[in-house]
């Protein structure tokens, strides 16, 4: 579904010097600071807990000159910095193209990649004197060994992983980013993963496990334990200054002082995503259509959809708190992530699922027990048909068992010695 949006007025902004900084982000802003492109829902691997679902690529994918004229357009806007993802961006085969027009037209590129496509020669030419310091690389790690990264991930990404990273540090590639979704199963790695990026010359960034897309059918295996919230927090603490969050864990702050960064949700604020087909979304962790907000390829383009949507109205006027405004951590926490909350079928203004002070788990434990609790479907999926030899051992191990011995054989549990045979 495509939205037209409607002219809309907008919140008056406050003047700077009455203003703080955070009143002047949670009004919006002219444009963003940076947005979310996912260029492709194509991917080579099929990662158990992609927030896009990402596998298959969708054939009304904007094309190459469409694309030029978004980042056009984002030059004029003077958007700082767009996050390229996917899928695996490296697949399109323009992509290359895309990455020095935007250079071109000083538009700074950080693109996240599972590495795969990163040859020792892509690799000094994203360290060569052309892209000038206006491309920053994420290889996505999701465990600082292949045991634990392969379960999420797919068999041999971790070693794929682990050869980009190589590659950047041989070609003089500077401060490439590993990044890392917290999970379960990693938390206790975090001292590794920093080992990880100081010998490659990296920089460790640590976002936080989101129940959308694939993620929300892994949520209750992968999200981290309360007692490992507290192991993250602490960490972050000590090490906060030397690791990039991009804000994932303001939540955190209900445990008393504020983690380094805004500590505010984004969504439709500063931030918003752009998919493959120019739909825009408010939250980059929360592509449905609840959060949909127009599509680039209408008339004004992302200018009016960013400028002018209702839903980022919505978004950008002052927010009551709801159930959590009684609580004495709102201020810092806000309330937490409002896709955490919707894809677990929390209200927008009640508290986190993974809240620190347990209000979110009591509200969960209420809306289940009420029999009122509706997880919202997803509103679309790019995950591959069949699986391949690519994907993780969790979503092996998670495959469903037929519904009966019969619906797998016509001779499972066969007794010739019972009246009656199987089913």
């Amino acid at each position: 579904m495509t939205l037209t949006p409607e002219r809309v007025v907008r919140p008056e902004r406050p003047r700077t010097q009455h203003g703080t900084l955070i009143e002047e982000f949670e009004l919006g802003l002219d444009a963003p600071i940076c947005l979310t492109w996912e260029l492709t829902y194509a991917c080579n691997l099929e990662c158990a807990h992609c927030l896009s679902s990402s596998g298959r690529r969708d054939p009304r994918e904007l094309s190459t000159g469409q694309c030029e004229a978004v980042i056009d357009e984002l030059q004029r806007m003077q958007v700082f910095y767009v996050n390229i993802g996917g899928g695996e961006p490296t697949i399109r085969p323009d992509f290359w193209h895309l990455l020095q027009y935007a250079i071109d037209h000083q538009v700074g590129v950080k693109f996240s990649t599972n590495g795969s496509r990163l040859t020792p020669e892509k690799a000094a030419l994203l360290a060569s004197p052309a892209y000038g310091g206006y491309v920053d690389v994420q290889i996505s790690l999701d465990g600082a060994t292949a045991e634990v990264n392969d379960y999420v991930r797919g068999p041999g990404s971790y070693d794929t992983a682990l050869t980009a990273l190589a590659n950047l540090a041989d070609a003089g590639f500077a401060d490439a980013k590993i990044s890392v979704v917290c999970t379960r199963q990693n938390i206790g790695q975090l001292d590794e993963f920093k080992a990880l990026a100081d010998r490659f010359g990296a920089t460790l960034r640590l976002t936080r496990l989101r129940p959308s897309g694939r993620g929300a059918d892994v949520w209750d295996e992968l999200h981290p334990l309360p007692e490992q919230q507290r192991e993250l927090y602490d960490w972050l603490m000590a090490h906060g200054e030397d690791v990039l969050t991009g804000d994932s864990f303001f939540h955190l702050a209900a445990f008393g002082e504020a983690l380094p960064g805004l500590n505010l949700c984004g969504a439709g604020r500063v931030v918003c995503l752009i998919d493959p087909i120019g739909d825009v979304y408010a939250c980059p962790f929360a592509i449905h259509e609840e959060f949909h907000a127009g599509n680039l390829l209408a008339e004004g383009g992302f200018q009016r959809v960013w400028q002018d949507s209702a839903l980022f109205a919505e978004l950008r006027s002052p927010q009551t708190g709801g159930a959590c405004a009684r609580c004495e951590f709102y201020d810092t926490c806000r309330g937490g992530c409002m896709a955490a909350k919707f894809f677990t079928g929390l209200p927008l203004d009640g508290p986190d699922p993974e809240c620190v002070q347990g209000y979110g788990e009591q509200s969960l434990e209420q809306l289940d027990a009420a029999g009122g609790r509706q997880v919202p479907a997803s509103s679309q999926d790019h995950s591959k048909a069949r699986p391949t030899r690519n994907q993780p051992v969790m979503l092996k191990l998670l495959t469903r068992p037929p519904v009966s011995a019969c619906a797998e054989s016509p001779l499972a549990d066969f007794d010739p010695t019972a009246q009656n045979g199987c089913c």
